[in-house]
């Protein structure tokens, strides 16, 4: 007997623990329970008159009956007021939540409770407005820790790329180049496992498409239907569902160039291309675009100006980060912009890009070519216990940096690929640091915990 109550409270515990998370402030629940309440009591109300009119007005000994048994009349009236509202309120919570269930269930991830699911929704729909810029693995891989946080992310991505099947596409269907757009959608999805495997699978020399990847094909066959690339892109994020926008930082059709000092060498030499850049034995002195000043993408300088925070990295500095400085436009907006700014050091040099360069150099870099830029923080891994590989290494933080910048530095590696950050603990990073900047949101909003997000 002791056993069979225990459970009953325990399962009266559970059942009011979950009606009381649908009173949580601001997932717009409350509003509309109390308006269904309202009318059911009307249509209560309407009965309940029909009801008594008929019992005045009839007769009928055998139907009087029925009625004073239905109504429990032998009960005093407070208590009969209890148990037809309690049964009411009960009935109609059963229909509603039943209801949801039926209504939303194809939305509700496995295992994952409907209200855990709407209110990590609406927490996400209220999240900061954050432009991420940057491009390649290291911007996909800061979307997909940001998303668990919020939904108003936008993306902002280098068109200079000119290798693989992005450079072919561009030279032989004259479309921008979609790789790193291709990464940041499949990035932003709520399924990126399987979208991940299927945008990235790439065709075999036999079928006739050059091993081009089906997300890059997919993206290009929308340029051709939609007649643009940016609706192309627009529509592909509404095809895969996506959570944020990702934005090209200009239409025009840019190419990178570099001044490379050459080992062992004191000239100068001038390259052009992406993809060509990394791939010589020399340092990198100096970067721009041609044809020079291409106009920006006026939906990427807005989402900079809207911003409530702008990050700049993680990605291949010299070919992904600097080729969306290097639009003026877009440098003037980042300027102009009143967000908070934080810069992402990489976590690993790169072989003919910045093998050698220490946490002030990266820094450095990015004050030459986008200059009068104050940074509210700059974000540093500080693990260096990780073998990367030949082609790469670790960059090493500068003693003393703390003196000339606003600094935070932990422990950010992926330990299964030491050559990119960790997407959740930079993200962790990210989110704490922000909303120890600016507080309590207005409107009466409070920061997202890991465990209000109920995040997978």
């Amino acid at each position: 007997m002791a056993k069979f109550i225990k459970i009953i409270r325990d399962r009266l515990k559970k059942v009011a623990s979950s009606l009381t998370l649908w009173l949580t402030p601001g997932i717009g629940i409350k509003r509309w329970l109390l308006v269904v309440l309202v009318g059911t009591t009307f249509i209560a109300l309407g009965f309940a008159v029909l009801i008594l009119d008929l019992y005045r007005e009839t007769e009928i000994s055998w139907l009087r009956l029925i009625f004073n048994f239905i109504s429990l009349s032998i009960l005093p009236r407070w208590l009969r007021a209890l148990i037809f509202g309690g049964a009411g309120l009960i009935i109609l919570s059963i229909g509603i939540w039943e209801l949801n269930r039926s209504i939303l269930k194809p939305f509700v991830k496995p295992g994952q409770p409907f209200i855990d699911t709407l209110t990590d929704f609406k927490k996400r729909s209220r999240g900061p407005r954050i432009v991420a810029i940057g491009g390649g693995n290291g911007l996909a891989s800061l979307l997909r820790g940001l998303k668990k946080y919020t939904h108003n992310l936008t993306a902002i991505v280098t068109v200079a790329d000119d290798g693989g099947s992005s450079g072919e596409l561009r030279k032989n269907l004259g479309i921008l180049p979609p790789g790193d757009i291709r990464n940041c959608l499949t990035a932003l999805a709520d399924d990126e496992e399987m979208l991940s495997h299927v945008f990235r699978y790439r065709f075999g020399e036999r079928a006739g498409v050059n091993g081009h990847s089906l997300g890059n094909l997919f993206i290009s066959a929308l340029t051709d239907i939609t007649g643009s690339f940016e609706a192309a892109v627009a529509e592909s994020g509404r095809v895969l569902a996506i959570h944020g926008r990702v934005l090209p930082s200009t239409l025009h059709d840019v190419k990178l160039v570099a001044e490379i000092k050459l080992a062992n060498q004191e000239k100068q030499i001038k390259i052009v291309g992406e993809s060509v850049i990394p791939q010589l034995d020399g340092t990198i002195s100096h970067l721009w675009l041609e044809p020079d000043s291409p106009l920006p993408f006026p939906p990427a300088v807005q989402e900079i100006l809207n911003a409530d925070l702008i990050i700049i990295g993680p990605g291949s500095l010299y070919t992904s980060v600097l080729p969306n400085l290097l639009v003026p436009g877009l440098a003037d907006a980042i300027r102009a912009s009143k967000a908070i700014k934080f810069l992402i050091c990489n976590v690993a040099n790169q072989q003919g890009e910045t093998m050698g360069y220490s946490s002030s150099d990266h820094i450095q870099v990015i004050e030459k070519h986008i200059s009068d830029i104050h940074f509210d923080i700059i974000i540093c891994n500080n693990d260096l216990t990780h073998y990367v590989s030949e082609q790469a290494e670790m960059v090493v933080p500068d003693p003393g940096l703390e003196e000339q910048y606003s600094m935070y530095f932990a422990p950010l590696v992926d330990g299964n690929n030491p050559c990119r950050h960790d997407s959740s603990k930079l993200a962790e990073v990210i989110t704490d640091l922000y909303y120890e900047r600016t507080g309590p949101l207005t409107g009466g909003k409070t920061p997202p915990t890991e465990n209000d997000l109920k995040m997978n």
